[in-house]
């Protein structure tokens, strides 16, 4: 069995003159993170390794969060192959997963993310909202190996409003 947790960056403010790639989180990011961290804390498997997007938003939501779950930092990884909007190399890293990792977190993006939790989900979601999480299990030994699964956590920051 392999587990895959898919989660959005949280909001990001446009208030700075920035590249996208540096954008920063806003006061809602920031509180949604620290509310999805700690809601997950009861709710995920042990966790074998994290790989987040390299831009500032998507580092930040996945910093903010891991501090609220047991992990070892040496689990976490930056890949900028993960700053990806329409999902193809997000697709890469998942299938290029080591196969003795058993539980994958993943920190991205929009749209790529809507559409890969739709298309390896068992249920459709119209779009995975900024600090959204969705957890789907696959019947697999081998992450090259993953199609469609099965839904076992979908968390947004408004169910916890």
């Amino acid at each position: 069995m392999k587990t895959l947790y898919i989660i959005r960056h949280a909001k990001s403010s446009w208030e700075f003159d920035l590249e996208d790639h540096k954008r920063p989180l806003n006061k809602r990011g920031l509180k949604d993170a620290e509310s999805i961290g700690k809601e997950l804390k009861s709710l995920m498997k042990p966790i074998d390794r994290v790989i987040s997007s390299d831009a500032v938003r998507a580092r930040t939501t996945a910093e903010i969060i891991l501090g609220h779950l047991d992990i070892e930092e040496d689990i976490f990884n930056l890949e900028p192959k993960l700053y990806d909007f329409n999902g193809h190399q997000v697709i890469e890293v998942i299938k290029n997963c080591e196969n003795h990792i058993d539980t994958l977190v993943i920190f991205g993006h929009n749209h790529a993310f809507t559409s890969i939790a739709n298309l390896y989900g068992d249920q459709m979601i119209d779009n995975l909202p900024t600090a959204g999480v969705v957890g789907i299990q696959f019947d697999i030994d081998n992450w090259a190996d993953i199609s469609v699964g099965k839904n076992i956590l979908t968390l947004f920051p408004k169910d916890l409003r």
